[in-house]
């Protein structure tokens, strides 16, 4: 226990220098780029886009895909790495381009704290509503080409530089589909086949926020993924399906006290996530039509949701959702511990424990 704990410590750590100095980084990539880039002299909304990525990307998140990163390179090698903060610009970039594609596509006001890119844009041009739209779109898709850029101009070997674009392309493009996927998985009219919901996780998730940080830290530090590709995809593929069951269990299990988000949001919509699936799976009579009358009612009550949380609690829903998520966590960390017998022994302990500590995070 002693030496979990002083693991814990160590590794928290590291995640907090991590995050302090990309931010810092983070920041100075941004005022290089408003200074040097290349537009036509007359263009103010050139600028004033730049400025809105600027203020979306430091807004804040725990860049936990950065973290993965550094950790990745350090199953190699605890030296400074070439090419490695070009390889975490490229990753926040990518995260910037999702946010704001994501908000555009639930219309979404508010993101991290603040305006989203697309709401600003409406501020700004309240009677030109396709205008901002427009200008929200072509936000994205320069976040999208920055984050290409980046590695392009990364102060590494050539053919470094061109695998880590390749695996950061294969990522977006990945992810894309993974939005496709999503939004075609809420026409289905009973519950969603598990393996359409881990899919989803996966293409949407999973191959940019935790196989690409992998792959390009393994990549920047002289790695060869590609040797270990089918383990890598399996260890996100398994992590991401626990962060995800953990964020739609957390929309209706959850504390909004501690998560900060409102529960019920998923019902209200009529997303089918896992625990919609468990909840129509497991209940039946009155209590499957009290979930049914709920979902997809943009107008349901808080008591509405209530009810249908006392009803996934009642039946083991919650119950059986924290056992599978558990169950997923501990097969990934035994993946992850495999890996000792060839890469460095202190970052294989942080792939090995991440996974628990991803579902049993508070918020």
């Amino acid at each position: 226990m002693a030496d979990t704990a002083d693991l814990t410590e160590r590794v928290l750590a590291r995640v907090a220098a991590y995050e302090s100095g990309f931010n810092a980084r983070f920041a100075e990539y941004f005022d290089t780029l408003a200074a040097t880039m290349d537009a036509p002299a007359f263009s103010r909304f050139t600028p004033e886009c730049v400025g809105l990525l600027r203020e979306l990307s430091l807004r804040g998140g725990k860049r936990m895909r950065v973290v993965l990163l550094y950790e990745a390179a350090r199953l190699v090698t605890d030296a400074p790495v070439d090419g490695l903060d070009a390889a975490a610009l490229s990753i926040e970039l990518l995260q910037t381009h999702g946010l704001i594609h994501d908000d555009i596509i639930d219309d979404s006001p508010t993101r991290r704290g603040g305006p989203t890119t697309y709401y600003a844009y409406r501020e700004k041009f309240p009677d030109r509503p396709r205008t901002a739209l427009g200008l929200a779109i072509l936000a994205g898709d320069l976040a999208l080409a920055l984050s290409l850029r980046v590695l392009l101009d990364a102060e590494a070997p050539l053919p470094v530089r061109q695998a880590m674009v390749e695996a950061q392309t294969r990522a977006a493009a990945d992810t894309f589909v993974g939005q496709i996927a999503d939004l075609e998985r809420d026409f289905t009219t009973g519950p969603a086949d598990e393996e359409i919901l881990h899919s989803v996780a996966d293409y949407k998730s999973a191959r940019y926020s935790l196989l690409a940080p992998l792959e390009l830290g393994l990549l920047a530090a002289g790695g060869e993924p590609g040797r270990h590709a089918a383990e890598l995809r399996r260890y996100a593929r398994l992590v991401g399906i626990c962060g995800q069951m953990r964020d739609d269990y957390l929309d209706l299990f959850g504390d909004p006290e501690l998560t900060g988000k409102p529960v019920g949001t998923d019902l209200r919509e009529g997303r089918h996530t896992y625990t919609v699936r468990a909840l129509l799976s497991a209940v039946g009579g009155a209590e499957r039509a009290v979930v049914t009358s709920a979902l997809g009612d943009a107008s349901c009550t808080d008591q509405d949701v209530a009810d249908v949380r006392e009803i996934g609690e009642r039946s083991g829903v919650a119950a059986g959702m924290r056992a599978e998520m558990r169950r997923h966590a501990e097969e990934a960390s035994a993946l992850a511990g495999s890996w000792r017998r060839r890469w460095r022994g202190d970052a294989v302990a942080f792939f090995a424990q991440l996974p628990v500590w991803s579902v049993e995070r508070a918020g």
